[in-house]
């Protein structure tokens, strides 16, 4: 069996937000067993699973993704939406538009210290569509 909701967050500030407990307050009843897939619709944004227990990880994340796609770079010629969108666009195929978590005993099965990240990678962005399909 298959099931799919979408769900629509409020505009973020670019950096990296712990949604894990959003999502676990979208999903109706898990199954026993399963998969839950998260996609998002985006090309400028990310998800991803990492750890959840520090807050200097979002800082750290900030600082190696803006040295592997920094903004103003010469020689970037997609810059109509701005200097970071281009980044952004880099950043996010490098993070992933999906992540999928088993479900196990009707919960999400994370490890302890991991959470799901939504990466905002630009610096006025709008709200952000994600799809969450369950597989059982």
């Amino acid at each position: 069996m298959i099931t799919q909701s979408e769900i629509s967050l409020s505009p973020l500030p670019r950096g990296y937000h712990l949604i894990t407990s959003i999502i676990s307050n979208h999903l109706e009843e898990l199954p026993d067993k399963g998969l839950l897939n998260i996609h998002i619709l985006h090309t400028s944004a990310g998800i991803t699973i990492n750890e959840n227990a520090d807050p200097d990880v979002r800082h750290d994340y900030e600082l190696y993704f803006n040295r592997l796609a920094p903004e103003n770079l010469e020689g970037i010629k997609h810059t109509i939406e701005g200097p970071d969108d281009m980044p952004a666009h880099i950043k996010a195929s490098l993070v992933g538009s999906s992540v999928t978590i088993p479900i196990t005993n009707g919960n999400l099965n994370l490890g302890i210290w991991q959470g799901i990240y939504l990466c905002e990678f630009r610096n006025h962005a709008g709200p952000r569509r994600l799809v969450l399909t369950i597989y059982s």
